[in-house]
C-alpha cells in the first residue's frame, strides 16, 4: 500500500521515470493516474457548464449544443493535430533526442496558430447563418447567437490548449497536462455564474458570459502552458529553439494529422447529422439530449486520460524498439476501462433520473435527457474498448487505420441507421440513441480486430 501511495504521488507531482524501462504496469499506473484526472476536470466542467447555463432555459441549452455540434470542427483539427504531435514527440522521446522533440511541438503550435486565424474571422461573421443552418429557433439565432460568435473568435485558445498539452502528453509529462486542464475548467467553473448572472461587481452577460469564462479560463491556461515550455524545467523545453516556420516539419506534422483530422470530423460530423435529426422534435428534446450527453461526456473522458496513457506508452516503446512492450500496454489499458465504464453504466441505467433531474425541472427535457443517457449506457463497456484501440494507432502514428474505422461506424452505419429509425420508422429520438450504440459497437470490434493485425508496429514516423 505505501508502494501505490509513493507512486501515486509521484504521478501527481510529475515522474522523471523513463516509461520504456521500468515496470509496465508502474508506467501505465504513473501516466494514467494524471491523464485520468486531467480528464476528470474537463468532465467536471463540461457537466458544470450545462448546469449553469441550464438556468436559462431549454433555448440557452439547445444553444450550446448546436454551437459545440458546429464546434466539432475545431475540435476536430486541433484533436488531429495533437494526434500526430503526441506521436511525432513521444517517438522522438523513445529515441532518447529531446532537442528533435522540442522542435516537433514548436512547429505544431505554428501550424496551429495559423489554422486557427482562418477559422475565427468566418466563424464570427457567420455565426447567426451557422445556427440557422443547424435548424435552431428563430429566438436562438436573433437572441443569442452571441455565445457562437465568441467561441468561434477564441477558437486559437482551443487550439493551442490540445496541442501544448499534446505535447506535454507525448513528453511523459502528464502532471503538467494535468495542472493546465485543471487550471482552465477550475476558472472557467468559478467565472461561469459571475459573468453569466452578474453575481457582485461583474455584469450580467447571459450565455454571452458562459462563453468569455470558458476563452479566460484557456487563454490563461495556454499562457501557463506556454511559460512552463520557455521555463525549461520539464521534459520538453523551448529554451534557446528560434521561433522559425519549418516548413518540412509542419509538411510532416500535416500529413500525419490529416488522419486524425479526418477521423475525428467523421466522427463528429456524425454529432452534427444526428444534432439535426434530433432537432426535428423540438428544442425541449434537443436540450434533453443536450444535456444527457454532457452527462455521458462525464463518464467517457476519464477513460479518454486511460486511452491517453495507451498512447503516449506506444509512441515512446516503438521509438526505443519495443513493439512487444506497446501491445501489452495497450491490452491492459483496455482491460482497466472495460471494468471502470462497466461499472459506471450501470449506475446510469438504473438511476438516469437522478443524474438528468440535476440540470432540468423541465419534464419534456427530463425525460429525452434519461432516455438519451440510459440507452447509450448500454454500450459504455463495449465501447470502452474500442476507444483505447483507436488511441493506439494514433499513438503509433497509424493514423489512416482509425479513419477508415470511423467511415463505416459513423457515415455507413450510425447516420443512415439513425435516420432511418428516428425519422422514416418513426421511432423519434429513441431511434437515434439506438442507432449510436450499434455504431460503437461495429467500431469497437473492427478496431480490435485490426489491432491484434499488427501492422501498426511497423509505422514509422
Amino acid at each position: 500500500m505505501s508502494r501505490i501511495w509513493h507512486d501515486f504521488k509521484e504521478a501527481l507531482a510529475g515522474s522523471s521515470q523513463d516509461y520504456t524501462q521500468i515496470p509496465l504496469s508502474r508506467a501505465v499506473f504513473l501516466l494514467a493516474i494524471p491523464m485520468v484526472l486531467e480528464m476528470v476536470m474537463e468532465s467536471v466542467f463540461a457537466v458544470a457548464d450545462i448546469y449553469f447555463v441550464g438556468r436559462m432555459g431549454a433555448d440557452a441549452v439547445a444553444t450550446v449544443g448546436i454551437t459545440e455540434s458546429v464546434l466539432t470542427i475545431v475540435y476536430a483539427i486541433a484533436f488531429g493535430l495533437s494526434m500526430a504531435t503526441t506521436a511525432l514527440v513521444s517517438r522522438r522521446i523513445g529515441e532518447k533526442n529531446k532537442v528533435e522533440a522540442a522542435k516537433e511541438g514548436m512547429q505544431a503550435i505554428i501550424a496551429g496558430s495559423i489554422i486557427s486565424l482562418l477559422i475565427a474571422v468566418p466563424g464570427v461573421l457567420f455565426a447567426k447563418d451557422l445556427l440557422q443552418l443547424m435548424g435552431a429557433s428563430p429566438a436562438i439565432i436573433n437572441e443569442l447567437s452571441a455565445y457562437t460568435s465568441i467561441m468561434f473568435g477564441g477558437n486559437l485558445v482551443i487550439m493551442l490548449l490540445f496541442i501544448n498539452n499534446a505535447i506535454f502528453r507525448g513528453a511523459g509529462d502528464a502532471a503538467i497536462a494535468m495542472r493546465v486542464l485543471w487550471m482552465a475548467n477550475g476558472l472557467n467553473i468559478l467565472l461561469d455564474p459571475l459573468l453569466i448572472f452578474g453575481i457582485g461587481p461583474f455584469p450580467e452577460l447571459g450565455i454571452a458570459g458562459a462563453a468569455i469564462a470558458t476563452n479566460i479560463g484557456r487563454g490563461l491556461a495556454v499562457a501557463y502552458q506556454f511559460y512552463v515550455l520557455w521555463k525549461g524545467n520539464g521534459r520538453i523545453s523551448f529554451r534557446g529553439l528560434p521561433i522559425h516556420i519549418d516548413w518540412q516539419r509542419i509538411t510532416k506534422l500535416i500529413k500525419i494529422s490529416l488522419g486524425g483530422i479526418a477521423q475525428s470530423l467523421i466522427a463528429t460530423s456524425s454529432w452534427i447529422f444526428l444534432v439535426r435529426i434530433i432537432s426535428n422534435f423540438g428544442s425541449e428534446v434537443l436540450a434533453g439530449y443536450t444535456i444527457g450527453i454532457r452527462i455521458i461526456l462525464f463518464s467517457l473522458l476519464p477513460s479518454w486520460g486511460l486511452s491517453n496513457a495507451a498512447a503516449t506508452l506506444v509512441g515512446q516503446n516503438l521509438g526505443a524498439q519495443e513493439p512487444g512492450r506497446a501491445e501489452k500496454a495497450v491490452w491492459g489499458v483496455a482491460r482497466i476501462n472495460l471494468v471502470f465504464l462497466g461499472a459506471l453504466s450501470i449506475l446510469f441505467i438504473i438511476y438516469p433520473h437522478w443524474f438528468v433531474g440535476l440540470f432540468t425541472s423541465d419534464e419534456t427535457v427530463l425525460q429525452a435527457g434519461i432516455q438519451c443517457l440510459r440507452i447509450i449506457s448500454y454500450g459504455f463497456a463495449f465501447y470502452g474498448i474500442g476507444m483505447v484501440m483507436t488511441q493506439a494507432f494514433n499513438g503509433a502514428g497509424d493514423t489512416r487505420t482509425p479513419t477508415r474505422i470511423n467511415i463505416v461506424a459513423f457515415w455507413m452505419i450510425e447516420i443512415p441507421l439513425a435516420y432511418l429509425l428516428a425519422v422514416q420508422w418513426g421511432f423519434q429520438q429513441e431511434g437515434a440513441f439506438y442507432a449510436i450504440i450499434i455504431a460503437e459497437s461495429c467500431m469497437t470490434l473492427l478496431a480490435a480486430w485490426l489491432f491484434k493485425k499488427g501492422r501498426w508496429k511497423k509505422e514509422a514516423v
